[in-house]
């Protein structure tokens, strides 16, 4: 990976790449889950959590069967344990579930492919007469016939646990990489008489692993072209397929529209009629039905009511919530604030730390200062309020209801209802003034 990042820790789709592996394990419902974390296992374990899960360490990375071997501990006699891979993240739980459905005492399940180009991986051994699998033989120890095999081992297989604890102590090193082979099991399995039943994957993408920042980037786009197609088939308008990213869980209504280059991270919610312009990036948010996004806008941990507008150009910081028809114009910004219906902010503003009435007009250049250096504070402005252009207040400050603020006012105090308030030195012009000029020097 280039990387001294873990390679399982590195993202796709904005999670760790062993971050998808377990989350498809947790939906089938196992007894346990057993990560197995060889190179930077402290950094693994750091930023992996969850309590159901079993660390083991591998101190020696000396293969597939030797990372089991020091899981064999945590597993029972009785069962089955699925082996996944945290470098392999789109597998389908539908794929797995095929495996646990086959699953008996007398078996072992294997999941396989068939690629064009199999270079690198294991082959699946059949026997000419059966068709049965009889062993699995690893890409440098294949022989030239071998190499020609288009069937190829991906890795995850179902293991009843009792035949584990016979097999995994009986694996040797003794083939090209000196490691030893988790594959090997199988040839063991077949000497014993046991079953060994192929489930060949529906999509090579749901096998393929991740080695390299080229394959990471061509998973990703794998995995955002599922997305696009989901949401199509569920009736959302997408401008183009091809340039959307989801980056943790879309909830679209009806009717929702949305243009290019537009990324949604953590949960977003749209209701129906929601229109979402181009370059957009919503990070957990509700858009309520109606509202309109124009280009350029970022919005995070935020709700958005009905029939709102909000940019192009627009930033809606954490703890915002805006009521129903609700316009936040062009380089508006507003933070952990309130505002209530009808109430509009169009241009250049900043609203921090304030709590907005209804029916409230926030002119060009208005500026909300909430921060004295050391503490936040709160603006709160009632219904019903005009606030001319470039203005300050000063938190913490009142504007009662009704007021209006002239243009260009600094204030400082609570401001009585239904009246003209404003704050300005008087005008002068200055005689015999000389605008300074540049030195020649």
């Amino acid at each position: 990976m280039q990387s001294a990042l873990p390679k399982v820790l590195h993202t796709l789709a904005g999670i760790p790449l062993l971050m998808h592996v377990i989350n498809a394990a947790r939906l089938l419902s196992p007894d346990r889950i057993c990560v197995v974390a060889g190179y930077g296992s402290d950094k693994v374990k750091q930023l992996i959590n969850g309590d159901d899960l079993i660390w083991v360490t591998q101190e020696q990375q000396l293969g597939t069967g030797h990372a089991l071997m020091q899981a064999l501990p945590q597993l029972d006699v009785d069962g089955f344990t699925l082996v996944l891979y945290g470098d392999v993240p789109l597998v389908r739980i539908q794929t797995l579930q095929k495996l646990i459905t086959l699953a008996e005492e007398k078996s072992c399940t294997l999941l396989t492919a068939i690629i064009d180009n199999p270079f690198g991986y294991g082959r699946i051994l059949r026997d000419s007469k059966t068709g049965e699998v009889i062993a699995i033989v690893e890409q440098k120890d294949a022989t030239d016939e071998q190499q020609k095999i288009h069937e190829i081992n991906t890795g995850i297989m179902l293991t009843p646990n009792q035949h584990l604890h016979r097999w995994l102590p009986k694996l040797e090193n003794k083939n090209t990489q000196h490691e030893y082979y988790l594959t090997d099991i199988i040839a063991m399995a077949v000497k014993d008489g046991l079953h060994v039943i192929a489930v060949q994957a529906e999509n090579f993408w749901e096998v393929m692993g991740v080695n390299n920042k080229h394959q990471l980037a061509e998973l990703e786009r794998i995995y955002q072209k599922n997305c696009a197609e989901k949401l199509l088939e569920r009736g959302v308008s997408l401008r183009d397929p091809n340039r959307i990213d989801v980056r943790g869980e879309l909830v679209c209504g009806s009717d929702v529209e949305i243009d290019v280059n537009c990324i949604f991270e953590g949960v977003v919610r749209l209701g129906d009629s929601v229109r979402i312009g181009a370059h957009c990036i919503l990070k957990n948010v509700t858009v309520a039905s109606g509202s309109v996004i124009h280009p350029f806008s970022l919005i995070e941990d935020a709700e958005i009511g009905e029939d709102c507008k909000i940019g192009p150009y627009a930033r809606i910081r954490p703890g915002t919530r805006l009521a129903k028809k609700v316009h936040i114009g062009n380089f508006v910004e507003v933070k952990n604030s309130q505002i209530a219906a009808a109430s509009k902010a169009n241009h250049l503003s900043y609203i921090g730390d304030s709590t907005v009435g209804e029916n409230v007009n926030i002119g060009a250049g208005t500026i909300t200062c909430n921060y004295d250096g050391a503490n936040k504070y709160r603006t709160i402005i009632e219904d019903d309020v005009f606030i001319g252009s470039d203005t300050q207040l000063i938190a913490p400050v009142k504007i009662s209801k009704g007021s209006t603020i002239g243009a260009g006012s600094t204030i400082t105090k609570e401001t009585p209802e239904n009246q003209l308030t404003l704050s300005r030195s008087k005008q002068v012009s200055i005689t015999g003034w000389k605008r300074p000029k540049k030195s020649k020097v």
